[in-house]
């Protein structure tokens, strides 16, 4: 069954779907706002509509916009229908709206051909062209989704970014490996640099190149040009003989042994630590365990930054609706079977978070109108998917999603309980605007965890383009407020909004100075480059893993 939705719960929708329709069969204050309440249809200044599907110059004219205005005024009847139901509990209210929104845009005028004047004045224009050329990307994609394995299929437009290749070109040796990640070194590009190393722990959700695109936009790039010493930890892909590897593992093979390495290499000195996403919920969670231990193991933290991750998962965006007791026995049963969550499934969820854009839209630009987006480093990036292993998985889902153990101080690390608290700062903490897997609200409520000392930044752009945000990158801007600053008590999220300062430009400059003001002063010459031959040049093995 499990397979056959998804993973996704039938079970927990229908309970959604009668608690909110049993509700509000006996609202009838409800049912009579509903049926006399006028539903305006948004405008610009200008007087177009406001919805972006719609703004076209061709959507002024009859019918179709009717069309659009129709479907403007259905959605916001629906969208009135499915909130405000007293006795609906919360977690319900927000699945049967989600749901109804997914079902809305799926049927809107703009993914059909006789309902959509700009689809028509393309295929007019060039003579049909338009369309046949979308009926190839169609045809191309289903080929390639399924052909068997070792089958001959055209690639995807993106295949031409290949880590090594055209992506993850940073200098740098591979220094260590285990069963679960490689420790890549990279090579000094400065005559001097900085005492304190940097070691960046991303998510296992991703291959770690996405801190490490085309030059030009390449943090880690950026930090060895400034003269940081930088460590990058590569994950190995899991399949599913690794489907019992847990957040233990992650921890101690991962996050431990690679701060063992840096500190070894580095010779004792205090380590820079970043995590980012998954990768930055590791590294709290280490943090505050060696933050609670009287010895000195896995060497001394610098500073922490953490880069889009949650560490209290009360209010974890519309993922949350993901997650109920319901949802992961579904999702439980379909990783048992596989021994790992598929990219491909986890890539879905995240689809459908804004189907809108990354589906219906795609959809239509790509098979109605036969334009295909110009391939980039990101787009091969977001491609280019892993696995997550049965056991870790449900942990994470389970102990911090579902009971959010971390931020409650029940989550345990060698079987004792740790606390947040015990972090030692500094600490730098960046959220993004836009960002629908780890909502920047969420990420601030870590200043309600900890008393360590915390710079915030708020990042223009989503949970990647917000991270990956280089210097001289157009549209980019950041607010933030120095812990320094903040005196005065705690502030809430939309108070911090309010009383940051907004800067134009790359949040990279801005974070590189922190870094370097809790640095030693002096810098010395680079720390020998512990080249081992067997273990090759960046960017290693494990991220060549399919």
């Amino acid at each position: 069954m499990a397979k056959l939705t998804g993973g996704v719960s039938p079970i927990g929708m229908g309970l959604a779907f009668m608690d909110w329709a049993c509700h509000l069969a006996t609202s009838p204050g409800k049912q009579m706002d509903l049926l006399t309440r006028s539903y305006a249809v948004p405008v610009t200044a200008d007087g177009q509509l406001a919805d972006g599907r719609f703004s076209g110059p061709d959507w002024q004219r009859w019918p179709f916009q009717q069309y659009a205005q129709n479907f403007l005024q259905c959605q916001q009847f629906w969208e009135q229908a499915t909130t405000g139901v007293r006795g609906v509990a919360p977690h319900h209210s927000q699945v049967v709206n989600f749901t109804a929104r997914q079902l809305l845009d799926m049927l809107a005028p703009s993914n059909f051909l006789a309902t959509n004047p700009e689809v028509q004045r393309a295929a007019m224009e060039s003579g049909g062209r338009s369309l046949a050329d979308g009926a190839l990307n169609w045809r191309k994609d289903v080929c390639r989704k399924l052909a068997p394995p070792g089958m001959a299929v055209p690639e995807p437009a993106d295949a031409s970014y290949r880590p090594g290749v055209e992506v993850a070109l940073t200098p740098g040796e591979v220094v260590f490996r285990n069963e679960l990640m490689e420790l890549i070194q990279y090579r000094p590009q400065t005559a001097t640099v900085y005492r304190e190393p940097v070691l960046i722990i991303p998510s296992w959700i991703m291959k770690y190149y996405i801190l490490d695109l085309s030059p030009e936009n390449s943090m880690v790039r950026y930090l060895v040009a400034q003269g940081h010493t930088v460590f990058m930890v590569s994950w190995h892909n899991p399949g599913a003989a690794e489907r019992n590897l847990g957040m233990d593992d992650y921890l101690e093979r991962g996050l431990y042994a690679a701060l063992d390495q840096v500190t070894a290499i580095c010779q004792q000195a205090p380590i820079h630590t970043v995590g980012y996403c998954l990768g930055g919920t590791l590294l709290a969670i280490g943090a505050a365990a060696l933050g609670a231990s009287d010895s000195a193991a896995h060497g001394t933290l610098a500073s922490v930054t953490l880069l889009a991750a949650q560490t209290d998962f009360s209010e974890p965006g519309e993922l949350g609706l993901f997650i109920d007791d319901s949802e992961l026995a579904f999702l439980d049963a379909l990783m048992w079977k596989q021994g790992y969550l598929d990219g491909d499934q986890m890539a879905a969820s995240f689809q459908l978070l804004h189907a809108r854009d990354l589906v219906w839209s795609r959809m239509m630009r790509e098979y109605l109108l036969g334009q295909r987006s110009a391939p980039n480093d990101l787009m091969a990036w977001n491609a280019d998917a892993t696995r997550l292993p049965f056991r870790m998985h449900s942990e994470y889902l389970h102990g911090l999603f579902l009971r959010n153990d971390l931020a409650e101080g029940r989550y345990q690390v060698g079987g004792k309980p740790i606390a947040l608290a015990n972090m030692a700062g500094p600490l730098f903490v960046v959220g993004t605007e836009r960002d629908h897997v780890s909502p920047w609200r969420s990420v601030y409520k870590l200043h309600l965890l900890t008393p360590a000392s915390i710079d915030f930044v708020l990042a223009s752009g989503g949970h990647n383009a917000g991270i990956v945000s280089e210097p001289g990158h157009a549209h980019r801007s950041y607010r933030r407020m120095a812990a320094a600053a903040a005196t005065g008590g705690y502030r809430s999220p939309d108070q911090w909004l309010a009383q940051s300062e907004l800067e134009q430009g790359s949040w990279w400059p801005c974070w590189q100075q922190w870094l370097a003001q809790h640095s030693a002063s002096k810098q010395i010459k680079p720390p020998q480059l512990a080249r081992n031959a067997s273990l090759g040049a960046a960017p290693g093995h494990f991220v060549l893993d399919a």
